[in-house]
């Protein structure tokens, strides 16, 4: 069980979400289908793998534990480290390990066609709806912790993995749209910090969050002044995908 405030937490992801709101609900086909980080998938398509982390959310925040937690909202991620036991689903960051590679395929080609279903604006509309819910949800959740994709957790812990994702995907979603936004800090503070506790070690001084973000999760490469500045550790990276 981590030491994170349940309310800090929901309002880092009530925030995060709600930036991914503001940087998608007016864009049109064009700007949909503008590529995203995420190889192979469009803006429209990252959106979609979000709302469905989105509705997960409204299903795990019903959805209590009988038995005490099992994982942090460190420890959840090391299912998505390269080589993880992490399975593609739905709206997880998983699928990294080569044997999942098919699943993971099969995942991105749904949300391809998913995605490509929707008429103009109506993704964004159900986005800006369900993810509002689910931060409802999480404030509302009275248990002390849930279940999902085969884990529990505390409702702070769940809810801090949710932000990492958007955090991420955010980035994500924003490569190609000029004038976005700028990240939400305080999600990306926890991204950070699992990124620190995978490592087990500080991230180097020099990368601001955005930074330890993408390179933490192979976005983007490590560089020699990188490596020489992790020494070994730059072998661990990417910590998550």
């Amino acid at each position: 069980m981590s030491d994170l405030d349940r309310v800090a937490v929901l309002d880092a992801l009530d925030a995060v979400y709600r930036s991914v709101t503001a940087v998608t609900g007016g864009l049109g086909e064009a700007d949909l289908m503008r590529p995203s980080r995420c190889a192979g998938w469009a803006v429209a398509d990252v959106l979609y793998h979000e709302l469905l982390d989105a509705r997960r959310a409204l299903r795990t925040f019903a959805s209590p534990a009988d038995q005490p937690p099992d994982c942090d909202d460190v420890s959840y991620w090391t299912d998505y480290a390269p080589g993880g036991d992490g399975t593609p689903g739905d709206g997880t960051s998983g699928g990294a390990a080569p044997a999942y590679a098919e699943e993971s395929a099969a995942h991105a080609r749904y949300v391809r066609i998913a995605a490509a279903a929707y008429p103009p604006g109506a993704l964004a509309w159900e986005w800006s709806e369900t993810a509002a819910a689910a931060v409802r949800a999480g404030r509302a959740c009275g248990y002390p912790a849930v279940t999902t994709q085969g884990h529990v957790l505390t409702v702070t812990d769940f809810a801090a993995t949710l932000a990492v994702e958007a955090a991420v995907h955010y980035l994500d979603l924003t490569v190609a749209l000029p004038g976005a936004p700028a990240p939400e800090p305080a999600s990306l503070a926890l991204v950070r910090r699992v990124l620190a506790g995978l490592l087990g070690a500080p991230l180097p001084a020099a990368w601001d969050d955005v930074t330890a973000a993408l390179r933490g999760t192979g976005r983007d490469p490590l560089t020699e002044a990188d490596r020489r500045a992790l020494g070994p550790a730059a072998g661990k990276f990417p910590l998550f995908a």
